[in-house]
């Protein structure tokens, strides 16, 4: 498969489409002018930049200073419309839009969002509210205001998701316990390819480019098929702006604990239906530090990315095409230390050097580090077919991952996984009958990976998978049902594991074919109260490196063996919800059960002769992991609670609190906890929230939180493959506004946080790192996390009408 074959396959399918929607005057025949105001329902005044958006036809605006919207050129029909702003409840409906349309919305003050329009997890745009899941919404603004040094680590801020790392560039998400394959991460409608299944590999996305996140909590096979099992984390980067504009934006971040700095800028336009967005960023980083630890050697990574799309927006619908590249240099934190507690690197020639003030502050990694790049170009289009609409998205993604180790060669690459995806969705929503909202859908990939490094862990293989499903939903009077049923088939074609010139792998053919489904409710007894309930059945297939992996990456402290004799995880979940918002208080209640056959976890190897199994690679033991099954059950709750008092509606307490236990039903070595769960949280935020201070100083906010991690003991001990984590506390603040001229346009944003203002030295559970060497000079095992840290962002927009 050839690199740019699929990469012209995707633009003539785009072109294409484009054009045969277009065809004919009609196409660009477009209708309707929706516009009205948006205000504060307690003070009545305009509120500034409140985001318009209707999903269905990816079109949006926001509101000016006097708080006005307008769209004109809309498409006749029904939408649904989503008008929201951080500090308030959305108010989500469904609007006809004929030639004129005016109406005024007037938002409830609320930190906690309890409604929103999502697309993750079901067959077309719908409320939250009348979802049978779990599904948290964080928007541009809500990331903006975030004490957290990464993307994935601000979404662990929501209930019931975690963070994996491997130092500040590298972290993994995890939903109610569980993460690497079992979590789906989606991007403007493409699921992510790269290389999932590892600690030390990200989501590799740019994260200054995000627009929207929706996070959803439990299994969503039915819509994605494998992979799917735990949870989705839905990115979305490109938002048209409203038509007839073109909007610019430069921003910038610093960090005051590792020198990160970083610099976005994006520029996005939309002319009669013609819109595009073209975004680009840079990352430098230095060596982070802790108390503990210090400066932590080769933590450094830096990082460089550009994307955006180009496409149509008119009455049939809309065809987008969308690219983007991401690049990554980051180094693989080791731990080796001298008797003295230093970090040391290794020199050409063999031997170690003490690693000097020049190496910390650096921000090229030395060896080992790995390299990614990620290339995405795909085609997104919404075809409006009478009453119907038809959805075809299909994509290309080109990911390269090259692991250096070779400090006298430091051009060798030890391993370089090349992975070639084409994904591709196809679904047909059909009108509204009788309050019955159907979606069919087909969707899957085919997948190519090639070795071309020195060494393999995973062997070469080709992969095609494909599902189909049927998924429905109804609204009687305050219940809403909805479920569906899917089935799926995965066909994998995997060559021989190659050690140089010999096979330490044989070659095999493997299928994996399962169903999946799910039912469940809404129901809104009251205004206030709203009660969930989800049963869903879902599967994934095992991964190539559960399967076949021989083999160790630079940098990591494991030697791991796949088995080809894996079957399918089968899960069964139950879960059930409640929501409560009135004018004094907003709470929310979860719980959720999870049964698994067939889960998939590794352990440590143990030597014939007892104590851990060892290979030496390259003049280092590694410790050796195996791939089993076990039946297991996941099982835990996530309480959100948001107090804010009235007459003081600026003041919003709001704390945040999750669990999740993991079982094994049949003890290993007397260890009956699945391994890496993560700790019980509660983290409580004190937060204040003005919406004008002068006449130059809107959406001001000052708040103070405080992260509280409970001690991790129910652990996997068995072969000492996991180890007890002490509790701990840290402190962040942060404070913010944005900045306007005399007539209400804002000339810029500003948001200062501090993190960990205590100095903390503390080892998150699921941290890589917390198993690096013992350091000798203090006893203390593993490498800490960031301590005290200060960020300062700049956000400067830029705006132009353009006349009609």
């Amino acid at each position: 498969m050839k690199l740019f074959s699929p990469v012209l396959i995707v633009a003539f399918l785009f072109c294409f489409v484009t054009l045969y929607a277009g065809a004919g005057k009609t196409a660009f025949d477009l209708k309707g002018t929706f516009y009205g105001k948006v205000t504060d329902v307690v003070t009545k005044a305009p509120i500034r930049g409140a985001s318009v958006y209707f999903t269905d036809v990816k079109v949006g605006t926001s509101t000016d200073a006097a708080g006005n919207f307008v769209f004109k050129n809309l498409p006749e029909g029904r939408h649904l419309i989503e008008v929201s702003h951080v500090g308030y409840t959305s108010v989500i409906e469904y609007v006809d839009i004929s030639s004129d349309t005016k109406k005024d919305y007037a938002l409830s003050e609320s930190i906690v969002e309890n409604n929103a329009v999502i697309v993750t997890g079901v067959g077309t745009s719908t409320q939250s509210k009348k979802t049978p899941f779990q599904v948290s919404v964080m928007h541009k603004e809500e990331l903006a205001q975030s004490s957290s040094t990464n993307i994935i680590e601000a979404l662990a801020k929501k209930p019931g998701v975690s963070t994996l790392s491997t130092g500040p560039s590298v972290s993994k998400p995890v939903i109610r316990g569980v993460s690497y394959n079992r979590v789906l991460t989606i991007n403007d409608g493409v699921r992510q390819e790269g290389q999932q299944w590892g600690d030390e590999h990200g989501i590799e996305i740019d994260e200054a480019s995000v627009s929207r996140v929706e996070i959803l909590r439990g299994p969503a096979s039915l819509i994605y098929g494998s992979d799917a099992t735990a949870g989705v984390i839905n990115i979305i980067t490109n938002v048209p702006v409203e038509n007839n504009s073109v909007k610019a934006n430069l921003f910038s971040n610093y960090q005051t604990n590792n020198k990160s700095r970083s610099f976005n800028g994006n520029i996005a336009g939309n002319i009669k239906g013609i819109n595009w967005n073209l975004y680009g960023s840079t990352v430098t980083a230095a060596d982070y530090q802790n108390k503990y630890d210090g400066r932590v050697f080769n933590s450094k990574f830096n990082e460089k990315n550009f994307g955006g799309y180009a496409g149509y927006n008119g009455g049939w619908g809309y065809s987008h095409l969308l690219f983007s590249n991401f690049n990554l240099k980051t180094g693989l934190v080791e731990g080796e230390r001298d008797s003295a507690g230093f970090f040391v690197k290794p020199v050409a020639g063999g031997g170690q050097a003490v690693a000097t003030t020049t190496d910390f502050n650096n921000t090229s990694p030395e060896i080992p580090y790995q390299h990614i790049r990620h290339f995405k170009i795909a085609t997104d289009n919404n075809f409006k077919l009478g009453k119907n609409r038809l959805l075809i998205n299909v994509g290309f993604q080109h990911n390269q991952r090259e692991e250096f180790g070779n400090v006298d060669d430091p051009a060798e690459k030890a391993l370089y996984f090349d992975l070639k995806t084409i994904t591709y969705t196809l679904r047909l929503n059909l009108a509204d009958m009788n309050g019955w909202k159907t979606s069919f859908g087909i969707n899957g990939m085919r997948q190519q990976n090639t070795n071309k490094g020195l060494e393999q862990l995973i062997p070469d293989y080709n992969l095609f998978d494909i599902g189909g499903y049927v998924y429905t939903q109804k609204t009687i009077k305050k219940v809403t049902l909805s479920g569906g049923v899917r089935y799926d088939t995965r066909n994998l074609d995997v060559k021989e594991l190659m050690d140089g010139n010999i096979a330490k792998g044989a070659a095999f053919k493997k299928s994996f074919g399962n169903y999946s489904g799910s039912i469940g409710s809404a129901l809104q007894l009251t205004d206030h109260l709203n009660l969930k309930f989800n049963a869903a059945r879902g599967f994934r297939a095992p991964s190539i490196p559960e399967l076949a992996s021989n083999g160790s990456h630079e940098g990591t402290i494991r030697y791991e063996y796949g088995d080809v004799n894996l079957k399918s995880e089968i899960s069964a979940q139950f879960d059930a919800g409640l929501e409560l918002n009135t004018r004094h208080i907003s709470f929310s209640l979860s719980g959720f059960y999870n049964s698994f056959s067939n889960f998939i976890l590794y352990r440590k190897l143990q030597a014939a002769g007892g104590g851990d199994s060892t290979l030496n690679v390259g003049g280092a033991d590694l410790t050796a992991f195996k791939f089993d099954q076990q039946k297991a059950t996941l099982s835990g709750l996530e309480v959100t609670m948001d107090i804010h008092p009235h007459p003081l509606d600026w003041l919003h307490i709001e704390n945040t609190f999750s669990y999740v236990s993991g079982r094994l039903k049949d003890p290993v070595e007397g260890a009956k906890y699945l391994p890496f769960i993560p700790a019980p949280r509660l983290i409580t935020e004190v937060r204040g929230n003005f919406k004008k201070i002068s006449n130059t100083v809107h959406d001001f906010y000052v708040k103070i939180e405080a992260d509280n991690t409970f001690a991790q003991n129910k652990i996997f001990f068995a072969y000492n493959t996991e180890t007890a984590t002490p509790g701990y506390t840290i402190l962040n603040a942060g404070v913010g506004a944005d900045f306007v001229n005399k007539n209400g346009t804002e000339l810029f944003s500003l948001n200062i946080s501090g993190n960990n203002l205590g100095d903390v030295a503390y080892q998150n559970h699921l941290s890589r790192l917390k198993y690096a060497p013992e350091n000798l000079a203090t006893g203390r095992i593993g490498v800490f996390n960031m301590g005290r840290n200060f960020s300062v962002k700049l956000n400067i927009p830029f705006s132009y009408k353009i006349s009609q």
